[in-house]
C-alpha cells in the first residue's frame, strides 16, 4: 500500500516538473502541485495573483498535457493553496453600525429620492442597518 502511494508522488512531481518547463521561469516557480483526477489537470499555486497568470497558460498546458496522457486530460483547474504555519485564529470585526439618530434620517431622506431601484435599495440599507443596530453591529 505505501508503495502505491509513493508511485502516485513520484508521478505527480514528474508532471510538476513537465508542466514546470513549459512556463516561463518567474511562473514556472509559482507552480508548486499538480495532478491529474479523471479528465482534469489540477495545478495548485501559492495565490491568486499566480493563478491569474497560470489561466493565460490554459491552452498550452492543456495541448502539452494532452500529449500524455492520450488526450484524457481535457480540463485544467487552477487552485490556489494557502501554506499555514501553526494555529491560526479568525479575529472577527465588529461592524461599524451608525446610530438610530443616522440610520432614520438616511430612511426619512431615501423617501424623497425619486429613482425606483435607488430607493428600493436605500430603503433595504436602512432595514438592515436597523435591524443590525438592535442586535448590537456584530457580524
Amino acid at each position: 500500500m505505501f508503495g502505491y502511494y509513493l508511485n502516485q508522488i513520484g508521478q505527480q512531481q514528474q508532471l510538476l516538473q513537465h508542466i514546470r518547463q513549459r512556463l516561463p521561469e518567474h511562473l514556472a516557480k509559482h507552480a508548486r502541485h499538480c495532478l491529474v483526477s479523471k479528465n482534469t489537470l489540477m495545478v495548485y499555486t501559492d495565490s491568486a495573483v499566480w493563478a491569474s497568470q497560470l489561466r493565460f497558460y490554459r491552452q498550452t498546458l492543456l495541448a502539452d498535457i494532452a500529449t500524455l496522457s492520450n488526450g484524457a486530460v481535457q480540463n485544467l483547474q487552477i487552485k490556489v493553496m494557502t501554506e499555514t504555519l501553526g494555529v491560526t485564529t479568525r479575529v472577527r470585526h465588529k461592524t461599524n453600525i451608525p446610530s438610530l439618530a443616522t440610520i432614520e434620517m438616511m430612511a426619512q431622506q431615501s423617501a424623497s429620492i425619486t429613482d425606483q431601484p435607488l430607493q428600493q435599495a436605500l430603503q433595504r440599507l436602512n432595514a438592515t442597518l436597523k435591524r443590525r443596530a438592535k442586535e448590537g453591529g456584530a457580524l
